[in-house]
């Protein structure tokens, strides 16, 4: 069963017009609305189903620098200074914990990889120490294995992403932005090229600016609109356990799994060293922009075949403005979690951590990650769309980086000076030739 987001009330009536149009209620989404409901720019939220229904309630709950690529360092950065004052801006707990990050060495050359990444740390002030083994074992009491050390961030910290989207969207509600759930956008209109509008299912709005914040569904939306987005899916199962009063409080990744403390005193329990893709035709369409990652993946990289496959095969790219969308027909991306892959991530974890053992489960699900080719999202306008702005394909990134990539999407839709250069989030990238070079992480 997947987790159940905070519930937000949604308007009812819609307006006629509005300055900008977000598509998307995840945690980009709102953050974009919040940005600009503080900044008294009139908003409107659209989200097909639910907020936070699909990845941004169904995530680890990291807020990470470690391990990034240097391309998000900035935006990470920006983002972990909008977490800790997050709380207090929104008026509401959204869980956020300072609590450090470590990941654990098993070989000499995992150490090199990490003071490789902590050279360039230091490069962008962020304070991350290779520790040794018993440095090691003692920032992690309970473990009983003699891990050779570990890569550790002790200002990185965690969240809650059933609550931290739901109370960043009630705050921009509060703060004047229209929200609307159960409401899924069809299209966009233009006027002499350039952004005039959206296609609702429940009628039409006047804008000069639309954020697409689609998640997992931005590909098609993209298709629709004759944009070229090479986005793929990659689905990520979870589980949560019962409280456990003596567990560790530095969220942890090892060989096999990773786990954090949640608020309500469980865990969340990972499989570190799985990717899972349902194979559908855009795998083989997309095979040659994702040829790097997968040649880097292989080892890591589970494929499949079955009914999504099927299912993405009969789903059209075009559609009238009143035509039954595909994201009416799908509310809620609710795929299915891979039980021997979280049972497996839950032996690992308790071979490392024998309080573990014996826990109860409370809870599995999955949800769909958007990826880029370079596992670097898309922040970005698009020359040949005026008043359009594309922010997907956070590769597994996005809940973390969520309060600036969305600041960072209001900034780009109103010509604000932006939080960070965007350069390295251009869509033209995608498209252009430039290399598709993702960063091993350590």
């Amino acid at each position: 069963m997947a987790p159940t987001p905070d519930p937000v009330t949604s308007d009812e009536a819609l307006p006629a017009s509005t300055e900008v149009a977000i598509i998307g209620g995840g945690i980009i989404g709102v953050a974009a609305a919040l940005t600009l409901a503080e900044r008294k720019i009139p908003c409107a939220l659209f989200e097909k189903g639910v907020i936070a229904g699909e990845q941004s309630s169904r995530n680890w709950g990291w807020c990470r620098q470690q391990g990034r690529d240097p391309r998000e360092l900035p935006l990470i950065i920006e983002s972990l200074r909008l977490w800790r004052d997050m709380n207090h801006r929104v008026g509401a707990e959204t869980g956020f914990v300072t609590c450090g990050i470590a990941s654990l060495a098993t070989s000499e050359q995992q150490i090199t990889d990490f003071e490789d990444w902590q050279q360039l740390a230091r490069q962008h002030d962020i304070d991350a120490q290779v520790i040794n083994s018993p440095e090691t074992n003692a920032l992690l009491p309970g473990a009983t294995r003699a891990w050779r050390g570990a890569l550790y961030t002790p200002h990185d910290g965690r969240a809650e992403p059933t609550r931290a989207a739901p109370a960043m969207a009630l705050a921009a509600q509060q703060h004047g932005a229209k929200l609307f759930t159960a409401t899924a956008v069809r299209s966009i209109e233009t006027k002499a090229g350039r952004v005039s509008g959206i296609i609702t299912e429940k009628g039409s709005v006047e804008c000069s600016a639309v954020i697409l914040a689609g998640g997992a569904w931005s590909r098609t939306f993209c298709r629709h609109l004759g944009i070229d987005l090479p986005q793929l899916k990659v689905r990520s199962s979870v589980l949560r356990t019962a409280p456990l009063a003596d567990g560790p409080t530095t969220s942890t990744s090892g060989p096999g799994f990773a786990v954090r403390r949640r608020a309500d005193g469980g865990y969340n329990i990972a499989h570190r060293n799985v990717v899972r893709h349902d194979l559908v035709p855009d795998s083989f369409r997309l095979l040659r922009p994702f040829w790097p990652l997968t040649r880097m993946s292989w080892r890591e990289l589970h494929m499949t075949i079955g009914q999504r496959f099927l299912e993405e095969a009969k789903q059209p790219t075009q559609w009238d403005s009143a035509d039954i969308t595909p994201f009416e027909r799908c509310r809620i991306l609710d795929p299915a979690p891979n039980l021997a892959e979280l049972d497996q991530a839950l032996k690992n974890l308790c071979q490392a951590y024998p309080v573990f053992r014996g826990i109860t489960v409370s809870e599995r699900w999955a949800g769909m990650i958007d990826v880029m080719p370079d596992v670097i999202p898309v922040i970005s306008t698009l020359t040949q769309h005026p008043g359009l702005v594309i922010a997907t394909g956070f590769s597994g990134h996005g809940f973390g980086i969520g309060p600036a990539a969305g600041q960072l999407s209001a900034d780009l839709a109103t010509s604000t000076a932006p939080i960070v250069d965007p350069t390295d989030f251009r869509y033209e990238r995608l498209i252009d030739g430039s290399p598709m070079t993702p960063m091993t992480t350590p």
